[in-house]
């Protein structure tokens, strides 16, 4: 069997006054509209196409998958990221992709680059799962390798809180999951952090 290595963006289809609520709450809803069009779209210019992967892009709300007016103009394979929390979401992105590694990343850090990707991918040539820690708690990038099972390690994890990475690195341990870390990168959540970050 030929195992095909997989990246997962995951974003919200970009609408105005929709996501990024607290970057929205300080720098006004077309300031957190803005940065989420142009962080996601450098993304997929940065991922989709690299022959080292297939890069696919995971929308909420559903019906962005098939209506796909707005969306970014990719080569990505786009997806519904089906109903559930963020854990639930994750798993049956994994889950429904062919056979061979994935790796979800999220869509508001604006230093991810291929050579972190790929990166990720050789640590799950040695491990069961690679994470990428965020500066507040949470991460950026998580990967499994899916052999010979694929167990989900979402559960109970404080999702938007400085809990998740330590919950998720907890579940792992329990069953007994090997896991590499990467660097940590940090995401935009308000006016501040957009300013320092976004045109680096």
């Amino acid at each position: 069997m030929t195992l095909t290595n997989h990246v997962v963006i995951f974003a919200r289809a970009p609408r105005l006054g929709q996501g990024k609520r607290r970057l929205a709450r300080e720098a006004g809803d077309l300031a957190a509209l803005r940065f989420h069009r142009l962080n996601t779209a450098r993304l997929l210019h940065r991922l989709a196409g690299d022959p080292r992967w297939r890069t696919w892009l995971a929308v909420t709300p559903d019906t962005a998958a098939t209506d796909r007016r707005g969306l970014w103009r990719t080569r990505a394979g786009i997806i519904p990221q089906g109903r559930g929390d963020l854990g639930t979401r994750m798993a049956a992105a994994m889950a429904n992709r062919p056979p061979g590694p994935v790796v979800v990343v999220g869509s508001d850090i604006p230093d991810v680059r291929a050579h972190h990707v790929a990166r990720a991918f050789r640590a799950l040539g040695d491990h069961d799962a690679v994470l990428g820690p965020a500066a507040d708690g949470g991460y950026w990038l998580i990967g499994m390798r899916r052999r010979p099972a694929f167990r989900p390690p979402f559960a109970g994890v404080r999702w938007g809180t400085a809990h998740a990475l330590a919950d998720t690195r907890a579940n792992l341990r329990r069953q007994r999951q090997s896991v590499a870390l990467l660097d940590e990168l940090a995401d935009v959540d308000t006016a501040a952090d957009l300013h320092a970050r976004l045109w680096r």
